[in-house]
């Protein structure tokens, strides 16, 4: 959990000038970032020169140290050597640096699951009376973590459009410290329009969170969109392969970084080096898998809008979809996530995930394989039905976190199970 070196440019972002940045940082793109993720640590201690290829899995918990004066001196920074894994470990570094490149930030904690970065951020921000504002349509845990915080810790929320700054501007209050949105929300894909509700939170002194997961830094950066701090759930579309369990909370600030680093350590949210390695093998091939996913989502949601079955469909790519405008400005592809109703209502929803054969009825999203859910039941089972509605998941929902198989493979399948 240690502040990463100087960034690498990112695909899309002017050029520093050559006094500001070195030659070899000025000709990497993001996706030779995915590629060398980690890349840069785990130099052999032989003197050789030599270092490996792929990032060395640290499978320990603790570090041996000659002296108490090195041993105190690294157990009190985050960018000190490795002295428990609590702290920090060398492959769980590996993938914050990586993360920190891809987003643009400064610095990264990994967690141990995308709700323990969210509500290791929840935690060193908010307090007893505070007051967070929150998109209004959200994951579903994360709603649940939020009504939590108000129940048990007296922390008050107010839940507001994602596309309106004015609606921010009233929510706003003295005490106000977070405003927290989606890029994409899970599961009905509105877009946020982070840069206006960011400048909002900024010029009154409230921190912008903003969940990346969907997105991925691939198709959007939100720092680069004011941004505070982004989030994801690494188990997605940046672990990619539905086999590890992961978080991670990237800072536009290092000071907020050290924060959160320090709640981390108090609370035991740190990611197990053994899910770092694996998430950054999966970081490897990132913007690969999602020009696939996202090719493959416009053909089943193209597809899907003209069936006689479906009612409506949620997918940001689509010329009807509400936000088609904040799409474009701040998105580089529309995503691999969709849903869609089911004129049949719950019954036809309940059919379609028993017919169907090559996707898979199961939760979670942003694996190789397509999967597909019923957000009432699943992802969203804690939200009551005001907050269902509130949100536009509704009985006949439907969810599709759209692979990379062939995209024809992928509509046979739908197709025949509707």
């Amino acid at each position: 959990m240690t502040t990463t070196p100087a960034r690498t440019r990112l695909a899309g972002e002017p050029a520093p000038s050559a006094a500001e940045t070195p030659v070899e940082a000025r000709r990497h793109r993001l996706d030779t970032l995915a590629v060398h993720a980690g890349g840069t640590t785990g130099h052999t201690p032989d003197g050789t020169g030599s270092r490996p290829v792929a990032v060395p899995l640290h499978q320990t918990a603790n570090y041996a140290f000659p002296d108490n004066e090195s041993l105190a001196d690294a157990m009190g920074r985050p960018d000190g050597p490795p002295v428990y894994t609590r702290y920090g470990n060398p492959t769980t570094h590996a993938l914050e640096t990586a993360m920190a490149e891809l987003e643009g930030g400064v610095a990264a904690c990994a967690a141990a699951s995308g709700m323990g970065a969210i509500n290791a951020v929840f935690g060193t921000h908010l307090a007893t009376g505070d007051h967070i504002v929150a998109q209004r349509c959200l994951y579903g845990g994360t709603v649940a973590a939020l009504r939590n915080l108000e129940r048990r810790h007296g922390v008050e929320v107010t839940f507001v459009s994602g596309r309106d700054p004015a609606e921010v501007v009233a929510a706003l209050r003295p005490r106000t410290r977070l405003l927290h949105l989606e890029t994409i929300a899970n599961p009905m894909t509105q877009i946020a329009d982070i840069p206006a509700l960011a400048a909002v939170a900024r010029a009154h002194g409230v921190l912008t969170v903003v969940d990346n997961t969907f997105a991925t830094p691939v198709l959007c950066r939100p720092i680069e969109h004011g941004a505070d701090i982004v989030v994801h759930s690494t188990t997605k579309y940046i672990g990619g392969h539905s086999d590890v369990v992961g978080g991670i909370a990237v800072f536009a600030d290092a000071a907020r970084h050290r924060e959160l680093w320090a709640y981390a350590v108090e609370s035991g949210a740190n990611c197990d080096p053994f899910a770092a390695w694996l998430t950054l093998r999966g970081l490897r091939t990132l913007p690969l898998r999602m020009r696939r996913h996202c090719d493959n989502a416009a053909v089943v949601a193209e597809r899907l809008a003209v069936h006689s079955a479906v009612s409506a469909v949620y997918w940001p790519g689509l010329p009807e979809h509400p936000d088609r405008a904040i799409t474009e400005r701040i998105l580089d592809a529309p995503g691999g996530m969709l849903a869609f109703d089911l004129a049949g209502g719950r019954a036809a929803a309940d059919r379609f995930v028993t017919r169907v054969a090559l996707a898979r009825h199961a939760p979670s999203l942003g694996g190789l394989e397509t999967l597909v859910v019923h957000p009432a039941g699943t992802s969203h089972r804690q939200v009551d039905a005001e907050g269902l509605r509130a949100a536009g998941i509704g009985e006949g929902t439907i969810r599709v976190s759209v692979g990379i198989e062939d995209a024809e493979d992928i509509w046979s399948d739908i197709e025949q199970a509707l």
